[in-house]
C-alpha cells in the first residue's frame, strides 16, 4: 500500500498575516507579558526611588543694549540695524575665561564621590538623619568601607602627576582624622591628616575636611582642566528668555542642590566681572585717544583766537553783519559735526577695516556734510572782504572752542566710566534650587515608560518566540500532508508530572498511568478516543502489532502506547506493550518495574518471552521492558530471534504495541514498522515544526513503512482557534459520572 501523497500549503495560507491569531497568541502567553512587565516596572520603580535625584538650579541676567561710547560708535552701527547681543553673551558665558576661572576657584575639577553600597547605599546614605550634625551613620553588618549617611570629604588642592589625571583613586579614612590615598592597584601614593599639606609620589593633597567613619572609602579624580571646561560647557544650560528680550537663564543639573546653587552663582558673577572688566577696558582706550587729541585741539584754538584778535585789532573791531552771522552759525555747526566725525573715523581705523559697514556709513555721512559747507563756501564768496576774513576766523575759533569742549566733556565721561566700572549685565535672579521637586529623575514618568517598555519587550519575545518555534499547533497541517491525526492529546499537568517523574523516579519507585490514577482526565478521555479509531483502523491490518513512533524524543510515545494499552486491557483484550526503545526507554517506570530482563535479553537467548513477562496492575496487560542496554540495538531488531519474537507474542496477545525510539535520531523505528500490521507516530504540539512530520513520513516511506496515522499530543488550548483540535476540540468539556 503505498504513502498518500505529501500535501503542501499555499504560499498565501502561509504568508496570510492573521491578525485574530496574533491576538490568540497574546492572549495565550498573557501570563509570560504580565510577568516580564511586571519585571521591567517594578525595576522601573526601584529605580525611581534609589536613583539618586537631580536638581536644577536657576538664575536669570539682564543684557542691556550697549550704551553709545564717546565717539557714537554704536549710533553708527545702529544705523544699519543691529542684531540681538543675546548669543554673543551666550558663548561668552560658555567660554573657557568664565568657566575655567570658576572651576579654578570652586575646584571643581577636583571630583570626590562615597562609596556607597550597592543599589540601595546611596539611597540609606541621603535619607540618613542623626542626633547632631556632625554624628555618622553605624555601617550595617560591619561593612565599614560603605558610607550609611553623614560622610562628607572636601578637599581644598589636590595636584597629581600627569599619568593620574583622571585616574580614579580612593581615599579611605583611618583614626583621628588620618587618610590614605590609595591608587587604582591599591597602591598607597600619600599619607595625610586633616588639615595638614601632604605630598609624596608626585602627588600633593590638602583636605580640609573629612567626617566618616575609619575604613570609609572616597573616589576620587583630578580631572584634567580642559576636560571639566568641556563638561560644564555641556551640562550649562544658557538660553534667552523670548525674542530679544536680552533676558538669559542659566540652569545648571547636579545631585549636590548646595554645589550646582555655588557653581552657578561662581559663573553669574564671574561673568558680570568680566563684562565690566571689558567694559572698562574699551573706555580706557578711547579715553587715551582723546587725550592724545585734546593737545592739538587746545593749539588749534590759541592759534585761532590769537589770528582773530591781530585782525580785530589791525582792523580796529569791525562788526559782524547779521548776515554774516546767520552763515557763520551754520558753518560752525557742520565744521563741528564733520570734526567730530573724523574723530570717529580716526578711532575706526583702528577697530574696524575700510570695507566695514559702519566705516562705509560715516565716510558717506562726512560727504553728505561736505557738500553742504561747499554750498555755505559759495554764499560766503558773495560777502565784502572784510566780512569774509571776520567770518572765517570767527569760524575756526568758534569750532575749535566748540570741539575742545565736547573733547573735554566727553573725555570726563569716560574717565567716570573707566572708574565706576558699569557693564550692560546685571544679575536679575540669584541662583536658587527647588529641594522640593528634583527634575529627575520623573518617578511616575520612569514607572510608565518602563512599564510600557516591558510590555513592549515581552510582546516582541512572544512574537520571536512563536515565529521561531514553528511547531504545528493545528491538526489540520497534519493531514494536509496526508497523514490522517487519529487524537488530539490536550495538556494535562497530571501528564506533565507523570512524565518528569517517569525520567527522575527510579524503577523502585512508584509511578502511576493516568488512565489508571485519574481515569477522567481530559487526556484519558482522548485516549479512549484513540482507542475507538484504532479498533476500527486495524480491522484489515496482517498483524495485530501497533507501533508507535514519533519524529523526535519528548513527544509522549511511552506516555501515548501506556495509557493506550491500559484503556485496551480494560476493555477486556490481553494487551502486551514492549518498550523496544533498548537505549533510552524508560515504560519500565510507569509500571514500577526493573528494566533488566527485557527485550535485549530476549533477543540475546539470554531470557525467554516467558521469563521477560511481566504482569502489571491492570487486568490483561503485560510488560516487557528494554532489558540490558547492548551495544548494538539495530543489529538486533533485525536479526531473526526479533521476528520469531514477535510471532510467539501475537500468538499470546490479542494486541502487541511496540514503544520505538524516534525515527529521525536512530532508525530502529522503521525495522519495527517493516513487522507491524499498524505504524502510528506521536507529535508534540508546537514542538515538531511541519518539515520534521515531511522528514519522517517520508523516512517511513523509503523504508517501506505506511504509516496508519498520527497523533497530536500535549495539544494546548488557545485562545483563538480554526479547528477543534487547535483548541480542546471535543474533549473541552468534562463528562462524568454524577457522584450519589
Amino acid at each position: 500500500m503505498q504513502q498518500p501523497p505529501i500535501n503542501t500549503i499555499s504560499p498565501n495560507e502561509s504568508e496570510e498575516i492573521d491578525l485574530l491569531d496574533l491576538l490568540g497568541t497574546l492572549i495565550d502567553y498573557k501570563f509570560v507579558i504580565a510577568g516580564i512587565t511586571s519585571v521591567f516596572m517594578i525595576g522601573g520603580l526601584s529605580y525611581a526611588v534609589l536613583a539618586a535625584p537631580v536638581y536644577r538650579a536657576n538664575a536669570i541676567i539682564q543684557v542691556e543694549p550697549k550704551k553709545n561710547d564717546v565717539l557714537g560708535f554704536n549710533d553708527m552701527s545702529s544705523l544699519l540695524g543691529g542684531e540681538s547681543p543675546s548669543g554673543t553673551e551666550i558663548e561668552l558665558i560658555k567660554s573657557r575665561s568664565v568657566l575655567g576661572k570658576a572651576i579654578d576657584n570652586l575646584k571643581l575639577n577636583i571630583i570626590s564621590e562615597p562609596h556607597y553600597f550597592p543599589v540601595f547605599g546611596r539611597f540609606l546614605a541621603t535619607r540618613y538623619t542623626g542626633d547632631t550634625p556632625d554624628s555618622l551613620a553605624t555601617p550595617w553588618f560591619g561593612m565599614n568601607s560603605y558610607n550609611w549617611g553623614g560622610e562628607s570629604l572636601t578637599i581644598s588642592r589636590l595636584d597629581v602627576s600627569q599619568e593620574l589625571l583622571g585616574e580614579e583613586l580612593t581615599l579611605t579614612s583611618k583614626e583621628k582624622g588620618s587618610y590614605d590615598l590609595l591608587d587604582e592597584d591599591g597602591n598607597l601614593l600619600v599619607s595625610g591628616h586633616v588639615g595638614s599639606r601632604a605630598e609624596n609620589n608626585g602627588v600633593e593633597i590638602l583636605v580640609s575636611e573629612l567626617r566618616a567613619n575609619p575604613g570609609a572609602t572616597f573616589s576620587v579624580v583630578r580631572e584634567p582642566r580642559l576636560n571639566s571646561i568641556k563638561d560644564y560647557q555641556e551640562a550649562l544650560d544658557v538660553s534667552e528668555r523670548g525674542k530679544d528680550s536680552g533676558i538669559l537663564g542659566l540652569a545648571l543639573e547636579s545631585t549636590d542642590p548646595q554645589k550646582a546653587v555655588k557653581t552657578l552663582n561662581e559663573i553669574s558673577r564671574l561673568y558680570v566681572r568680566q563684562n565690566v572688566e571689558r567694559t572698562s577696558a574699551e573706555a580706557a582706550a578711547s579715553l587715551d585717544f582723546l587725550k592724545n587729541q585734546l593737545p592739538q585741539v587746545h593749539k588749534d584754538l590759541e592759534e585761532a583766537e590769537d589770528a582773530l584778535n591781530k585782525y580785530q585789532t589791525r582792523s580796529k573791531s569791525i562788526d559782524i553783519s547779521l548776515e554774516t552771522k546767520a552763515i557763520l552759525d551754520q558753518i560752525v555747526a557742520l565744521d563741528t559735526s564733520i570734526s567730530e566725525l573724523k574723530l570717529q573715523q580716526a578711532e575706526m581705523d583702528r577697530k574696524f577695516t575700510t570695507q566695514h559697514p559702519a566705516y562705509k556709513a560715516l565716510l558717506t555721512k562726512i560727504d553728505e556734510l561736505s557738500s553742504k559747507q561747499s554750498g555755505l563756501s559759495k554764499r560766503v564768496e558773495s560777502l565784502p572782504a572784510t566780512q569774509q576774513e571776520l567770518l572765517s576766523l570767527t569760524r575756526d575759533v568758534q569750532v575749535s572752542t566748540e570741539i575742545y569742549t565736547q573733547l573735554l566733556n566727553r573725555a570726563q565721561e569716560l574717565d567716570i566710566v573707566r572708574a565706576g566700572s558699569v557693564g550692560n549685565v546685571h544679575i536679575v535672579d540669584d541662583a536658587d534650587v527647588d529641594l522640593r521637586e528634583p527634575v529627575r529623575p520623573k518617578k511616575a514618568l520612569v514607572v510608565l515608560m518602563a512599564t510600557l517598555l516591558g510590555a513592549f519587550l515581552s510582546v516582541i519575545f512572544v512574537m520571536l518566540r512563536r515565529a521561531i518555534n514553528r511547531g504545528i499547533e493545528n491538526a489540520d497541517v497534519i493531514e494536509q500532508l496526508g497523514l490522517p491525526v487519529y487524537a488530539s492529546i490536550p495538556f494535562s499537568t497530571l501528564q506533565k508530572s507523570v512524565e518528569v517523574g517517569s525520567k527522575k523516579t527510579s524503577a523502585q519507585d512508584h509511578a502511576q498511568i493516568l488512565a489508571i490514577s485519574q481515569p477522567t482526565d481530559l487526556a484519558v478521555e482522548a485516549v479512549r478516543s484513540l482507542r475507538t479509531s484504532l479498533h476500527f483502523a486495524m480491522l484489515e491490518a496482517q498483524n495485530n502489532r501497533l507501533m508507535i513512533s514519533g519524529p523526535s524524543p519528548s513527544v509522549g510515545k511511552t506516555f501515548v502506547s501506556s495509557n493506550l494499552a491500559a484503556l485496551i486491557a480494560q476493555s477486556g483484550k490481553r494487551v502486551l506493550i514492549v518498550d523496544v526503545d533498548m537505549r533510552k526507554g524508560y515504560l519500565h517506570k510507569s509500571f514500577s518495574k526493573p528494566a533488566e530482563n527485557g527485550l535485549s535479553d530476549i533477543l540475546t537467548s539470554r531470557s525467554s518471552l516467558s521469563s521477560a513477562l511481566h504482569e502489571t496492575e491492570v487486568k490483561n496487560l503485560y510488560f516487557i521492558s528494554r532489558g540490558q542496554t547492548p551495544p548494538n540495538p539495530a543489529e538486533l531488531l533485525m536479526h531473526k530471534n526479533f521476528s520469531n519474537f514477535l510471532e510467539e507474542a501475537s500468538e499470546q496477545f490479542d494486541l502487541v504495541i511496540l514503544d520505538t525510539p524516534p525515527i529521525l535520531a536512530v532508525t530502529d523505528a522503521a525495522i519495527v514498522g517493516r513487522l507491524s500490521g499498524t505504524s502510528m507516530i506521536v507529535t508534540r504540539f508546537g514542538m515538531n515544526p511541519v518539515g520534521e512530520i515531511k522528514l519522517t513520513i517520508r523516512r517511513f516511506a523509503q523504508n517501506g513503512v505506511n504509516l496508519k496515522g498520527a497523533i497530536l499530543n500535549y495539544v494546548e488550548k488557545r485562545a483563538t482557534s480554526k479547528t477543534g483540535y487547535n483548541s480542546y476540540g471535543y474533549y473541552q468539556y468534562s463528562y462524568v459520572t454524577d457522584k450519589k
